[in-house]
């Protein structure tokens, strides 16, 4: 495929191919989260005026901490991924 084609094709479609390639690491994250956090954290906890995640370092600080209460026993790639996804869902932190 050549450049011209590939700029018609994202000034045709961006939106459509931004969706058909979703981030892997929202996937995995949301997964874990639905899996092993959901129950217990609704909506109302990220979204409450004292939460401990302020930034990007404490939300994945909150994330590794959570995890390890629950013995999970996550990799640092799942600590990323819930954290990414916690923050594209709700947070909005700026990523370092």
């Amino acid at each position: 495929m050549n450049k011209w084609t590939l700029a018609m094709l994202v000034a045709t479609l961006g939106p459509a191919v931004a969706v058909a390639q979703p981030d892997r690491h929202v996937g995995r994250g949301e997964l874990l989260y639905s899996t092993y956090c959901g129950a217990c954290h609704g909506e109302q906890l990220h979204w409450r005026d004292k939460k401990a995640a302020t930034d990007w370092t404490s939300l994945t600080t909150e994330v590794r901490r959570w995890q390890a209460v629950g013995n999970l026993g996550w990799s640092e790639d799942d600590i990323a991924a819930v954290t990414r996804y916690l923050n594209t869902l709700h947070y909005h932190y700026p990523v370092p």
